[in-house]
């Protein structure tokens, strides 16, 4: 009997309300495998890794690389579209991935739109520095 495309299982329940409780904050793999191991609860990578990538493809969730080392994390996404209109701040401290959501930078958006002819994409755009937890412990 052929399983169809998705099917709902006890562990992707577990992962999705998980990363859903997390009111929209990133979360990588490891992040979300540590917190299942520590609830009794042992999902494999393997398995975490597949939910996510069905997750992702089905628009549940978005996933984001940010600099091409570091591995992927992810954001459970009620409001799917969002992300297209605004940067992202990464935190070379601690890896936190911040929205920024700012008026000013839609401007900026706009100017290099109609000004230099090119269309920034905001999924991809991060600007690297360090967020104010990690400035204020040192």
């Amino acid at each position: 009997m052929k399983r169809p495309k998705s099917y709902k299982t006890k562990q992707r329940e577990s992962i999705l309300n998980y990363i859903a409780s997390l009111a929209e904050k990133h979360i990588t793999a490891a992040e979300i495998a540590a917190h299942f191991k520590n609830a009794d609860m042992i999902i494999g990578r393997t398995t975490i890794y597949r939910h996510l990538d069905k997750m992702t493809e089905s628009g549940v969730l978005r996933r984001y690389t940010t600099d091409g080392v570091s591995g992927a994390c992810y954001q459970y996404t009620p409001h799917r579209d969002e992300c297209r209109e605004h940067l992202h701040l990464k935190c070379e401290s601690c890896s936190e991935l911040i929205h920024l959501d700012c008026e000013m930078l839609k401007d900026i958006n706009r100017h290099v739109l109609y000004e230099h002819d090119f269309r920034i994409n905001a999924l991809k755009t991060v600007l690297y520095g360090t967020c104010t937890e990690c400035i204020s412990s040192k």
